[in-house]
């Protein structure tokens, strides 16, 4: 007799079990509480929910009522969601991390959080993130420090990582993620979980907090490509509140699960980004998953070409041509201080008097502060276009679909250290859409009873996403690379029989 298990379970799982009337979206939302439950705060600590949804019962009760009178609300009806406590939810506090906005309560949801309800879906959680997203270790004055389930020793990586430490520990089956430089693929790779950061313009930054309008982006975290994907579908499309939504008006898809192909790697040409790789003794182990995944690439179909780029420098993008700091101050002073919003504090300015944040983050919110959109600024808006066009021309020049490289080029740094040479500021400078999907594990440790994730990151040109898809799901379906961590086990009620 089939059962239905908890642990790893897809949208296509839980909707099997709704049809058939052996689980509802109450029970399902109930067992996913109880986790949360056990392994937020007590257990492994891992500190991932800032705040749980206190209506998520009563949400699943309704859904449940209208699938009996009426058949499902939604694409994603009764599936559990983690929103990144950045996106603005009607009915919960939304605080960025921060202690500064403590009990904020956004007069109306974000973009997203509206078109995921709408979906069906359930807002089980607001996930801890760094402070106003300003770096990747996910530690906030709101909440401290979330652990990496993997590593209890390690960072979850960031500035996503409550959300990638939530699914990857099985709190909920999708999450919200935003990203400016690395933050929904540093958390993916470091939790071994799928990340999507799409083309900006792709999915609406209306409703959340901003940290550069120029970098930023919102996608999809989810445990399978699969389930990712059914989540862009559902929130990506044109916002009037988001101008830059209007650029993707002629290049949305209506179903990009029409490019979950398991020969989707067949036929194409993937350059290998050599100079994203390490050369030290400490790189060594995410250069062997690496290579693997370059191997299984072409076992799969594809044709694999190396990379001569020593002028590509993801250190040096992130820290010459990158301009998050520069649009901090300008573009959260948009946000806080919106009449409408009713904020407790109006800018960043009040935020540093308050004194109510992490001093993780003052040194970077002290330094955007005393920074303007001067020469300087536009001079790295210069370079930004310099790059976008050299990738392009990489791409034209080598008849390439997608790049490769790892996310990180060594593991993610303990807790109390800084991240380092990560490498998705290629993506996010430039904009271009990239994933990154489960790539194996450094071995394994006294720590790390399995080893640390391995994120494995494919890149390629603005509006590509189902290309992407296409490579990134051929690749998770013939590589199979995410494990469960050991730190947070089933418990008991987790499986039914249907």
């Amino acid at each position: 007799m089939a059962k239905f298990t908890l642990e790893e379970a897809t949208i296509a799982d839980v909707h099997k079990a709704f049809k058939s009337g052996d689980l509802t979206a109450k029970k399902l939302v109930g067992m996913y509480l109880n986790r949360i439950d056990a392994y937020d705060r007590k257990g492994p600590g891992l500190n991932a929910v800032i705040t749980v949804n206190p209506r998520a019962l009563e949400k699943a009760a309704a859904l449940d009522a209208k699938f009996r009178k009426s058949g499902p609300a939604g694409p994603l009806h009764g599936i559990p969601v983690l929103l990144k406590d950045n996106v603005n939810t009607k009915e919960m506090p939304t605080t960025g991390g921060s202690k500064s906005l403590e009990g904020y309560v956004p007069p109306k949801d974000a973009f997203i959080a509206q078109k995921l309800r709408e979906a069906g879906a359930v807002i089980i959680a607001k996930a801890n993130l760094h402070e106003f997203a300003v770096w990747g270790e996910s530690v906030s004055s709101m909440l401290g420090q979330t652990l990496n389930p993997y590593d209890l020793t390690r960072t979850p990586g960031g500035s996503s990582g409550g959300t990638g430490a939530g699914l990857a520990a099985n709190y909920g089956i999708l999450g919200i993620g935003t990203d400016t430089v690395n933050s929904i693929r540093s958390p993916a790779s470091a939790n071994s979980i799928v990340g999507i950061r799409p083309t900006i313009g792709l999915v609406s930054r209306g409703g959340i907090i901003p940290y550069s309008f120029t970098q930023d982006a919102a996608g999809p975290m989810a445990r399978t490509m699969t389930d990712a994907v059914k989540m862009l579908n559902v929130i990506a499309g044109y916002d009037p509140g988001d101008a830059a939504t209007a650029w993707s008006l002629g290049h949305i898809e209506k179903d990009y699960a029409k490019h979950l192909k398991k020969d989707g790697l067949k036929g194409k040409r993937i350059g290998i980004l050599r100079s994203f790789f390490g050369t030290q003794p400490i790189h060594e182990e995410v250069n062997a998953v690496t290579k693997k995944a370059i191997e299984d690439c072409k076992r799969l179909g594809a044709t694999m070409v190396d990379l001569s780029t020593p002028d590509i420098d993801s250190g040096k993008i992130a820290n010459e041509i990158s301009v998050h700091l520069y649009d901090l101050r300008p573009d959260l002073d948009s946000y806080l201080g919106d009449p409408k919003a009713a904020t407790p504090v109006k800018s960043l300015g009040q935020i540093i008097a308050s004194g109510k944040y992490h001093p993780g983050i003052e040194t970077n919110i002290r330094e955007a502060m005393t920074l303007k959109h001067d020469a300087r600024y536009h001079e790295r808006l210069a370079k930004r276009t310099r790059l976008q066009d050299r990738v392009m021309a990489l791409m034209a020049e080598q008849k390439l679909d997608a790049l490769i490289f790892p996310h990180q080029k060594r593991p993610v740094v303990p807790v109390g250290e800084s991240q380092v040479e990560r490498n998705g500021s290629l993506g996010s400078v430039t904009g271009f859409p990239s994933i990154v999907v489960p790539g194996g594990f450094t071995k394994p440790t006294e720590t790390a009873k399995i080893g640390v994730p391995v994120g494995i990151e494919f890149l390629s040109r603005p509006w590509t996403e189902g290309l992407l898809i296409e490579i990134g799901y051929a690749y998770e379906q013939g590589t199979k690379r995410r494990l469960v961590p050991p730190t947070t086990p089933r418990l008991a009620g987790e499986m039914q029989c249907s």
